[in-house]
């Protein structure tokens, strides 16, 4: 046999040792995964704090309320539609909070009442308030970050989460 051939041979060897170690790891993996969900471990889920952030009595529509949620490094603001939207809370479903930092580049966005949109100075990005946050128009990559809201017995408007990523954030856990 040859230099070249027994060079040949140990790769081939080589390659096929490595595969089938590559071929058991998926097939432990997947052993894994596929094991009921109460025998794995939870994945990191997020808890939020639940904050009262107003009454709804404080509300008029179309006038924003400046709150601060999940903590007082994040600016936000609760705004009363004075239609029904999706994910609106209380009792005419109008009433929506948002992060007010864009989450483009963190500046903090100011509301415009005529078309009912959350604008950023820096880079123009705006969010539709009456459609969940949607961007409609910017830099942004992504919608702005939504509170989930109820309303209790009293009036009062409580923040129990949030939908999507808070600027400057590399996760919703808090910390």
């Amino acid at each position: 046999m040859s230099q070249c051939d027994r060079l040949a041979e140990g790769g081939r060897r080589f390659f096929l040792m490595r595969g089938a170690a590559a071929a058991g790891t998926a097939a432990a993996t997947a052993t894994v995964a596929s094991a009921p969900a109460e025998a794995s471990p939870a994945l990191a889920r997020v808890t939020y704090p639940a904050s009262r952030l107003t009454n709804l009595c404080d509300l008029r529509v179309n006038e924003p309320v400046q709150v601060a949620y999940p903590d007082a490094d994040s600016p936000g603001v609760v705004l009363k539609l004075g239609v029904r939207v999706p994910g609106g809370a209380g009792p005419d479903g109008d009433v929506v909070a948002f992060s007010t930092m864009c989450p483009h580049k963190g500046f903090p966005l100011f509301y415009r009442a005529d078309d009912r949109t959350l604008n950023c100075p820096g880079h123009y990005s705006r969010f539709d308030c009456e459609k969940g946050g949607l961007q409609v128009w910017g830099q942004a990559t992504q919608n702005l970050a939504q509170f989930r809201l109820r309303v209790d017995a009293a009036g009062d408007v409580h923040a129990e989460g949030v939908d999507e990523l808070i600027y400057g954030r590399l996760s919703n856990v808090l910390g």
